[in-house]
């Protein structure tokens, strides 16, 4: 296997680039961001109707304006059952353009006031797609919580405050550390998944 294999990750989120590059480096994979390939993402349009399919947009668009590179990008959002499935694909998006991760949670906390802890069903989508010269992989996870009446701690980002996973149940993913965060989320395991599939690529070159 080439150990100089390089992949861009089509976002300048550093939090991303971290958990990615954490996964990825073991095994011979650097991480690179747009602006390290000379490149930017400005002006890509999330259009698709699924998590899949703003990944794959957004990894399409990354490995063109890279001139080919190995490119890779993730799609991931909330989904609360009550709500019907929102915000979905719009959570970033969800309490306007220029909105804080604080204003985001507190609408939904808003327009989940009355609804009852057993009716609180939520989960965390993550899709990935990583576009190779000759092949595309996919993967995608979940993770199955509920959403708190009440944000609760300081770690993490987005809706995590007031996301409160199955598997903890009475802590937030923002009151988990790292590493049990990553044993449990949507995109630790999407990772883990897109690491096996990407070993698996490069033995076989």
């Amino acid at each position: 296997m080439d150990e100089s294999f390089k992949i861009v990750l089509a976002s300048g989120n550093k939090k991303k680039l971290k958990e990615l590059s954490r996964i990825l480096a073991p095994i011979g994979i650097e991480v690179l961001t747009p602006a390290q390939a000379g490149f930017n993402m400005d002006g890509v349009e999330e259009t698709g109707s699924t998590f899949a399919d703003n990944a794959q947009i957004k990894a399409r668009a990354a490995f063109e304006r890279s001139g080919g590179m190995p490119s890779l990008a993730d799609d991931s959002g909330l989904s609360v059952d009550c709500l019907n499935g929102a915000p979905g694909i719009y959570s970033a998006r969800y309490a306007g353009e220029n909105a804080t991760d604080k204003d985001r949670y507190e609408k939904l906390l808003n327009e989940m006031k009355n609804i009852p802890e057993d009716k609180r069903t939520a989960r965390f989508t993550c899709s990935i797609c990583c576009i190779l010269p000759d092949k595309v992989l996919k993967s995608e996870q979940t993770c199955e919580g509920k959403i708190g009446f009440a944000p609760a701690g300081e770690n993490g980002f987005g809706y995590d405050p007031v996301f409160y996973p199955d598997k903890y149940k009475t802590l937030s993913f923002s009151q988990l550390d790292d590493q049990q965060k990553d044993e449990i989320s949507h995109r630790g395991k999407a990772l883990r998944l897109m690491a096996k599939l990407l070993k698996e690529y490069l033995n076989n070159k």
